[in-house]
């Protein structure tokens, strides 16, 4: 990877709906070249997916909160895992090191629907210890890091 391509990069990490013609007049590159590079980008694995970022508190679910969760055994960690990549509410999940052994992003309409959601966690086979963070307001929030020039 070379300045042109961290330069691409920057373009299609601020909108990635970009065209290559727009990308290459702000990098003075030629639109086939930059239509070359991303394909390298994707074949790569560097371009994982494009998506769409949804404002929350447009959508409605503008609860947002952390919860560490510890299990009983590491024999729980598979099927903890399962279950949490099915609820939809849970939009991410990290196994972690610490006191903890997995930490969840949770995004939901009410502190009722928190509550519901935390319940069903606490009732997970092996889960024998929760802690929960609500976010209050966000300062920064970053959906990808761009790779070191």
């Amino acid at each position: 990877m070379d300045s042109l391509d961290y330069q691409i990069l920057c373009c299609l990490k601020e909108n990635a709906r970009e065209n290559a013609t727009n990308i290459g007049a702000k990098i003075n590159l030629s639109t086939s070249a930059v239509i070359e590079r991303i394909k390298k980008l994707e074949a790569s694995g560097l371009i994982s997916q494009y998506t769409t970022i949804i404002n929350q508190n447009v959508s409605g679910r503008d609860l947002t909160a952390f919860i560490s969760v510890r299990l009983e055994h590491p024999k729980y960690n598979e099927d903890f895992c399962k279950i949490v990549n099915e609820q939809e509410e849970i939009v991410e999940c990290h196994y972690i090191a610490g006191d903890f052994d997995f930490i969840i992003k949770v995004i939901t309409t009410s502190a009722k629907a928190l509550e519901e959601r935390l319940n069903f966690i606490k009732s997970l086979q092996g889960v024998s210890l929760t802690r929960t963070s609500v976010v209050l307001s966000t300062s920064k929030h970053e959906v990808c890091l761009l790779p070191k020039k």
